[in-house]
């Protein structure tokens, strides 16, 4: 019985406070690295005007565009290994309590 949860047994699912906060770490992250990446590969190094030129533009949108189709790919494959693997374990165990009821 805690004092401060009122007698209820605390839930031992995921933290959703660290949840959030990995998430946006994560998201923080993937921004970084897509303004660093794209503006290196985009935007001129003598800055005339307070706007991105056209070509900029469209470069930068190209860019922005590839590295998060990249990155939808990236998890994907990811998913279906960790599906795989899961799977695999699944399996192992099941082999393992067979021969453990005999």
């Amino acid at each position: 019985m805690s004092f401060f949860g009122g007698g209820q047994p605390q839930s031992q699912g995921p933290d959703p406070m660290f949840a959030a906060q990995t998430e946006m770490e994560m998201y923080t992250d993937l921004f970084n690295k897509i303004a660093r990446s794209c503006f290196q590969k985009c935007a001129s190094t003598r800055h005339r005007d307070a706007d991105l030129p056209l070509g900029e533009m469209s470069c930068t949108d190209r860019c922005v565009a590839k590295y998060l189709e990249s990155q939808e790919r990236v998890g994907k494959v990811l998913q279906k290994a960790n599906e795989s693997q899961a799977a695999q374990q699944q399996a192992m165990q099941d082999m393992q309590a067979a021969m453990g009821a005999r």
